[in-house]
């Protein structure tokens, strides 16, 4: 669920302004391998169904970290998505085309949602 309401800034953003609302799924699409070795060719490369699958897959491990590390409350979500967005977009992104392409405020508030809506609320408990 994370993974899909979390990418509400970006899409709110770029219905908006016109844009794409699936250029960021489009985008996920150019990470996953062989996307860049087949230009042209015709496989699901820069498609929204490649882009969502590399998007849950990438959702997913970031989910599985945030939980090992035991990431707790909104705060600690915020923060975690703020350091996600860092290394997501502006270190390894930065060598994708497609990736450094994306309005960035709207990127970056889509990891900080992605922080708070993955982890839980409370430090109690489990």
């Amino acid at each position: 669920m994370a993974a899909v309401a979390s990418g509400l800034p970006s899409t709110l953003h770029a219905l908006a302004t016109g844009a794409d609302p699936l250029q960021a799924t489009k985008a996920a699409a150019s990470l996953a391998p062989l996307a860049r070795q087949r230009p042209g060719s015709a496989t699901l490369a820069g498609t929204p169904l490649r882009g969502a699958i590399v998007h849950v897959a990438v959702s997913a491990w970031w989910s599985f970290v945030l939980t090992r590390l035991r990431v707790r409350g909104v705060l600690g979500g915020a923060v975690a998505g703020l350091l996600i967005a860092a290394l997501d977009l502006e270190v390894i992104g930065r060598r994708y085309p497609e990736v450094r392409a994306l309005p960035r405020v709207p990127q970056w508030l889509d990891h900080v949602a992605f922080g708070v809506l993955v982890v839980p609320r409370s430090s109690r408990g489990t």
